[in-house]
């Protein structure tokens, strides 16, 4: 073969360390003793059958694959162990599938609100305070339209203050038309709106909605505010049914009951104005009345009599 003696001796050792060749000579009992050679006859060698050579390699390539597992094992569990509580709590995370983004620029929460549209497949259920904010009229319309002829049902609860306002009564007209299942209530404790169960955008700061929004994914923490939703539709009022503030047998208006009951547990008026969607001067008004109906001489003895007489339940 034109070899050197170099390459010659080169060659037979990776033959041998392959398992292909053995040593061998005069003085082997049988071929499972390729150790019990003389010195003389190291370098005379004799070549496997294939079948054995190859379950060899084969034992040989196990063998390997198995010491680079255990050694994958141990750095997996000392990397586990260093880490700690911060590598449990990615686990939870990725076991879940939650993600949050936070939405501060506005053209990119009303992109958002653009793929929500083109995505849904089901349901999308929203709540909102006022009725428009800063959004163009036309452009919910015209998602709410989109969403609508691909067969999603699609519900909204506004504060019930809006039909008051021609401008806020017309814009919930053209969504009941379009289709939107539209309710009403006193009370709307902020934005949020949710698709499918699987997306839900709220506000950062519920008392201030320049503050940005909130993109939560994943149902299980979805669920939650689709739970909170439910709530607060079944204690709505379909829109369309109710004309005048209906008033229960105390007399008090559901605006004025939920207006009590805010300020029995200790909220400022300012909180109670934006949670009723209503001004500052409303909100004392309606006090002052309370007040005048009930003959107490300050908001203490408001809450005292209210509560004596089952107002607040």
């Amino acid at each position: 073969m034109g070899l050197s003696e170099d390459d010659l001796a080169r060659c037979r050792e990776e033959l041998i360390d392959l398992g292909l060749v053995v040593r061998t000579g005069r003085l082997h009992a049988s071929r499972l003793e390729p150790d019990a050679c003389d010195e003389t006859e190291a370098d005379v060698v004799t070549v496997i059958a294939p079948e054995i050579a190859l379950l060899r390699l084969l034992e040989r390539e196990r063998t390997r694959l198995r010491n680079h597992l255990e050694q994958a094992d141990r750095a997996h569990h000392t990397l586990k162990t260093l880490a700690g509580n911060f590598l449990r709590t990615e686990t939870l995370a990725q076991t879940v599938g939650v993600e949050i983004e936070i939405l501060s620029d506005y053209r990119r929460i009303q992109q958002v609100l653009e793929d929500i549209t083109v995505t849904v497949q089901a349901n999308l259920a929203s709540m909102h305070p006022i009725a428009r904010g800063r959004e163009i009229p036309e452009r919910a319309l015209d998602r709410d339209r989109r969403q609508i002829e691909k067969g999603v049902q699609v519900r909204s609860i506004f504060s019930q203050r809006l039909t008051s306002v021609p401008e806020d009564a017309e814009h919930l007209r053209m969504k009941a038309k379009l289709g939107v299942q539209v309710r009403l209530s006193p009370v709307v404790p902020m934005n949020m709106i949710i698709a499918d169960e699987q997306f839900a955008i709220l506000p950062v700061d519920p008392e201030d909605g320049s503050a940005g929004a909130i993109l939560a994914h994943g149902s299980a923490i979805v669920r939650s505010y689709q739970t909170l939703f439910e709530h607060c539709w079944h204690t709505a009022t379909p829109y369309g049914e109710q004309v005048l503030p209906a008033r229960g047998g105390d007399g008090l208006s559901e605006q004025q009951r939920a207006a009590l009951r805010m300020l029995a547990s200790g909220m400022k008026d300012e909180k109670v104005a934006r949670s009723l969607g209503v001004s500052l001067r409303t909100v004392s008004r309606m006090i002052s009345e309370l007040m005048q109906e009930l003959g107490a001489s300050s908001r203490f003895e408001l809450g005292v009599r209210a509560a004596r007489l089952g107002w607040l339940d």
